[in-house]
């Protein structure tokens, strides 16, 4: 089964109505993620010479809408293995790419280190060290807020190396290792959020990615650009999820002698929810026809994207809520989920303000192009 259709149907089917126990309780049942991670669902764009089901970015795109749509705790965990997946295939070495990406479509799961203590938007101020002796490296630091590290058997962690960067494979039972539960986090509570101290961390040369020190914005770039699509597809799944909830809760429940649908300030809400969903998935799908086609605009594209979908996620979440009123106030409820979810998407794999400096940026070189 490798077509996007049939492995959203197996997840739905193994995700069930269960969704919000999930949720209330911070936790994914870890023989479901590894099951999943076995079929290659996680990294779903991982080619079969490698062991994964091979899609596109736009079957993949919609495949990660479908997950959001269940839940979003699993979805990030989807994003974590999808980036780390990739940050191997674009900065690893052919033998590298053999030999740790049939593991992550063979039931391992995987987390990346990006963020540290002083280095969040600024990812320039990492200073996670990995310090070259040979045969062998060592890697020191610490990562914070790490999607899906607590579940995670490797630990892709960027850092420092020589007079660049570049990206190193830990197993996280490597002696130095050790795993922080973040311990109530607000949004995606199942998804396993942690922090990562690495104390001396001995590891084989070979799993440094590449061998060789890369400009850190290239190497961040090759990752994060994965990940801002998988959140802005995500994040089309959380408005999908929002508009069936309103729907089918204003077309149900009767006030003032009429259902709540017909009334013209509840219909401006669904109105703008559908035009939420629809602007957001146009973005994505923009933006995975620029990667399916290697356009040179894939970055900006990804940044747009992401940037549309989370807030326009964070909009209709809100607006859910004030439609379902009291409804959406009971915990593990799909709305009261989407709404703490929505939130953060506006945080991760680059702030919306970051986003903005980025969609500015490129804006003017446009305008300054077309003046030249």
């Amino acid at each position: 089964m490798t077509d996007a259709a049939g492995l959203a149907d197996l997840i739905a089917e193994r995700v069930g109505d269960q969704a919000s126990g999930w949720d209330i309780a911070g936790e994914l049942p870890r023989d479901l993620l590894v099951e999943l991670g076995g079929l290659g669902v996680l990294c779903a764009q991982v080619s079969s010479e490698h062991g994964g089901p091979g899609l596109d970015s736009r079957a993949n795109g919609e495949l990660t809408a479908s997950v959001g749509e269940l839940c979003s705790s699993l979805r990030s965990v989807m994003t974590s293995q999808g980036m780390a997946a990739w940050a191997i295939r674009r900065l690893g070495s052919r033998a590298q790419q053999h030999h740790f990406l049939p593991r992550l479509c063979a039931g391992e799961l995987a987390a990346v280190g990006f963020s540290e203590p002083g280095a969040g938007s600024d990812l320039a101020g990492i200073s996670t060290s990995i310090v070259d002796y040979g045969d062998h490296v060592v890697v020191s630091g610490r990562k914070v807020w790490v999607t899906a590290a607590h579940y995670a058997d490797l630990l892709v962690v960027f850092g420092t190396y020589g007079g660049g960067a570049t990206a190193v494979v830990v197993p996280a039972d490597t002696p130095g290792v050790r795993i922080e539960r973040v311990p109530h986090p607000s949004g995606c509570r199942a998804a396993g959020h942690a922090g990562i101290v690495l104390e001396d961390v001995h590891l084989p040369a070979d799993h440094v990615l590449g061998g060789t020190g890369l400009p850190l914005s290239l190497i961040v770039t090759a990752a994060l650009t994965y990940g801002r699509m998988s959140v802005a597809w995500g994040c089309v799944g959380i408005l999908r999820a929002c508009l069936a909830a309103v729907v089918e809760h204003t077309d149900t429940r009767v006030q003032f002698g009429v259902p709540l649908a017909q009334h013209q300030l509840v219909a401006r809400h669904i109105a703008e929810l559908y035009v939420g969903e629809q602007t957001a998935a146009w973005a994505c799908e923009h933006a995975s026809a620029s990667w399916d086609s290697n356009c040179p605009d894939l970055v900006v594209d990804a940044v747009l994207a992401k940037y549309t979908a989370s807030r326009a996620a964070a909009s209709g979440a809100d607006r859910a809520v004030q439609v379902l009123a009291s409804v959406a106030a009971a915990d593990g409820h799909v709305v009261a989920r989407a709404h703490r979810d929505a939130k953060l998407m506006e945080i991760i794999e680059g702030t919306s303000e970051i986003c903005e400096l980025v969609l500015a940026e490129h804006a003017r070189g446009r305008t300054g192009r077309s003046r030249s």
